[in-house]
């Protein structure tokens, strides 16, 4: 059993870089669609509130699935949490387009 401890360590590793990498993305999407619809005060504090609420509330759904699915795997969280941020941050800067005519 010892033999595959480093594979597992390192798969964690993985997950949990990845799930870093999809939050950057996610903030991303939200901070420049911000920057698209004109990049005032007001987009970039909506757009930012938006991005930190939907992590805060998405993280404790998922952590409290996490607790049921997945107990002792921070990584597996932290991913999907990234996940869902990557994804709705695709989506806002997609959909930006329909804000503003």
């Amino acid at each position: 059993m010892g033999t595959y401890a480093p594979a597992n360590g390192q798969k964690r590793g993985i997950l949990m870089a990845l799930g870093i990498v999809l939050l950057i993305a996610g903030f991303c999407g939200h901070f420049f669609a911000a920057k698209a619809i004109g990049g005032t005060y007001i987009a970039y504090r909506d757009h930012m509130v938006g991005f930190f609420g939907l992590t805060i509330i998405s993280g404790v759904l998922i952590a409290f699935l996490g607790r049921k699915f997945w107990r002792g795997r921070p990584e597996l969280t932290l991913f999907v949490v990234g996940v869902i941020q990557a994804a709705f941050g695709l989506y806002i800067y997609i959909n930006r387009f329909n804000l503003h005519g």
